[in-house]
């Protein structure tokens, strides 16, 4: 645990590092003062539009515990996604890293098996990721419209949409295609990486083979039910998609506060494109991702480095920090539950 903690106190250090150098590169005396003159009635809106976004993204989750037999109420649902987002707010690489610890607090929360927290953890990041390349190519599109100058930073965007699209595609398909291949291969893996975990617990024995196996056709079982379910990955993408438009006008919003206008299309690349860095190793991908979004507006909105940066704060003041704050408190409340029950 003292190795963990380690692990995040540098992941932080390195983060505000970052934030520090774009500070500086952006310039500090504009930033700050940006910061200062910034609408509070405006950061307050931000705020309650990344409660609406949290919100929609909790709901997603809950169609997908639904479709997969473990309910969980809508509420528990926002809460326990929120403690999700602490997961990945905290862990290195984002979502990648913060999926096992969401997996064991959706289990907690549901009374489900792992494997089942897992599969609906990875499912609705999967399902986030339609809607969010729909609201970016919808973005470029009004973007191109308006006769925005096309700089080197709309390219990149442009192309990272493709390439996506063009992964996400192939992932699809070679996954479907290959899925029970993937299946054993994904169990011959893990078995002796378990296996060996286990042994550095004294007072655990490590599962066998079949054991193992039987986890992972769970896992690929619940992805199953949720892929068979179409209703449920409609409705699911639906609130996926009014999260990823909640967070846009969020950030819209936050450039107004700051007394800068710029198109909503701009926004639209920005948001899904932006959260991109999210994947760097750092907790949440903190620095990379207000870099890569300070970075698009700059371009796409033809704003002052100084009042991207200040707005791209405020907007994360409002979707890392209260989902960090509030899925915390959540995560220790399921954590306390896990405790009181080993004791009984």
């Amino acid at each position: 645990m003292d190795g963990d903690r380690w692990v995040t106190v540098v992941g932080f250090a390195a983060a505000l590092l970052v934030l520090a150098i774009l500070v500086y590169v952006a310039g500090v005396e504009e930033t700050i003062g940006t910061l200062q003159q910034a609408d509070p009635g405006l950061s307050a809106v931000v705020l309650g539009l990344a409660v609406v976004w949290l919100s929609a993204w909790g709901l997603s989750l809950h169609t997908v515990l639904g479709a997969m037999d473990a309910p969980l109420s809508a509420t528990r649902s926002i809460l326990v996604f929120s403690a999700a987002m602490f997961a990945n707010n905290i862990t290195p690489f984002g979502q990648a890293g913060g999926e096992p610890v969401s997996a064991f607090l959706i289990s907690e929360a549901t009374d489900a098996e792992y494997e089942t927290g897992l599969a609906a953890i990875a499912s609705v990041d999967t399902l986030h990721f339609v809607p969010s390349i729909g609201i970016a190519v919808v973005g470029v599109a009004s973007l191109l419209l308006r006769s925005v100058p096309v700089g080197r930073q709309f390219v990149v965007a442009i192309v990272a949409i493709v390439v996506l699209v063009a992964a996400f595609v192939a992932a699809v398909v070679l996954g479907y295609r290959y899925r029970h291949r993937i299946e054993r291969i994904v169990g011959r893996v893990l078995t002796p990486v378990v296996r060996g975990l286990y042994r550095l617990i004294p007072t655990r024995s490590p599962p066998d083979q079949a054991a193992i196996q039987g986890r992972v056709d769970g896992f690929f079982s619940a992805i199953d039910r949720i892929a068979a379910d179409r209703q449920a990955i409609v409705l699911a993408s639906a609130f996926s998609a009014a999260g990823w438009l909640a967070l846009s006008i969020a950030l819209w919003v936050a450039v107004l506060a700051v007394g800068v206008d710029v198109p909503l299309a701009a926004a639209l690349v920005v948001t899904p494109i932006g959260s991109i860095a999210g994947v760097t190793p750092l907790p949440g991908g903190s620095g990379a991702v207000e870099g890569a979004f300070a970075a698009l507006l700059t371009s796409l909105g033809g704003i002052g480095s100084g009042a991207a940066v200040a707005a791209v704060f405020i907007h994360r003041v409002a979707t890392y920090w209260l989902p960090t704050f509030v899925g915390g408190g959540v995560a220790t409340a399921l954590g306390a539950r896990r405790a009181s029950i080993d004791e009984e």
